[in-house]
């Protein structure tokens, strides 16, 4: 694997482990797509770095556990957006 992507690798692990950042928001930090942040965080990072990759996957498993009350959370906000303007 070439040097640049596995700092990269390395760059999006401890980003992800020390700010709780999900796939998207590390993507949109790095400027690269989801797909490829998947793939340095999921398979790259665990041959590179398996103690970072547990730390990672921690963090991740955690957001995809959650998600579910996310999408229910901004769909709830949009309703009361929507209510308030057809009340106004």
């Amino acid at each position: 694997m070439r040097q640049d992507i596995q700092d990269r690798c390395m760059r999006l692990g401890r980003h992800i482990a020390r700010t709780g950042a999900t796939v998207r928001q590390a993507a949109d930090t790095f400027g690269m797509s989801k797909s490829n942040v998947h793939k340095d965080v999921h398979e790259r990072l665990k041959t590179l770095h398996p103690g970072l990759y547990q730390e990672v996957k921690q963090v991740l498993d955690y957001h995809q556990a959650v998600r579910h009350l996310r999408g229910g959370a901004a769909t709830r906000r949009r309703w009361r957006l929507i209510r308030e303007k057809r009340f106004r």
